[in-house]
């Protein structure tokens, strides 16, 4: 009998914190040594938890022509190598709705010669490959306060736009420290036998912690 496939709640993984972009930013780079071209990785996390940051020490990395920066309003731009390495791709889901505007991005001819990065692509990109990784990127709660928030949402919570009553009260104070909690997953068989612990480097960290 085989054994069961990983799924995102099973798959072997690894829990980095980083302080502030900068060390996000290494942990990009990190990630690199790890990936090669045929490579899919899925970054999710909310408006402005570093997904980009991550996508940048990635970008630097592997030595692409441009500065990666958030492709909202061209959805995927090609970053070709200026050494040996592959090309990244990098594509931003956050505005497709269907498969079919996945499908048009055409993004499987180009699979197997790029590394292709791909944010906001939770239940969109994941038939591309079975093998990914799936990195989520998440930012301390509680920067954006609403006014009058709803008496049955616990303490702390961070609060989904439109879920309370009232304008959300930004204070400026505490919109920001920098600290991030990124969740690396492996999924499929290309990351079987791949050592996820590299990423801890220098950066503190829950090999194996539950995800």
């Amino acid at each position: 009998m085989s054994a069961a496939p990983h799924t995102p709640e099973t798959a072997p993984g690894i829990t980095v914190a980083t302080g502030n972009a900068d060390e996000t930013r290494a942990l990009g780079a990190r990630l690199t040594r790890l990936l090669r071209a045929g490579d899919l990785v899925m970054l999710s996390g909310g408006l402005g938890a570093g997904k980009t940051t991550l996508a940048q020490g990635i970008g630097a990395a592997l030595e692409v022509r441009g500065r990666v920066s958030s492709p909202t309003f061209i959805i995927a731009r090609v970053h070709p190598a200026l050494s040996d390495g592959p090309d990244l791709i990098h594509v931003d889901a956050y505005r497709i709705t269907s498969l079919e505007e996945i499908d048009a991005l055409d993004l499987d001819s180009s699979l197997d010669r790029a590394v292709t990065l791909v944010e906001w692509g939770e239940e969109k990109v994941e038939a591309l490959s079975p093998n990914r990784l799936e990195i989520q990127v998440l930012r301390p709660h509680g920067a954006i306060r609403a006014e009058h928030p709803q008496d049955d949402v616990p303490a702390g919570v961070e609060h989904a736009a439109g879920s309370v009553t009232g304008e959300p009260v930004v204070d400026l104070g505490e919109v920001d420290d920098g600290n991030r909690t990124i969740i690396v997953r492996a999924i499929g068989p290309r990351w079987a036998d791949v050592d996820l612990s590299p990423l801890a480097a220098d950066a503190s960290s829950q090999p194996g912690a539950p995800l």
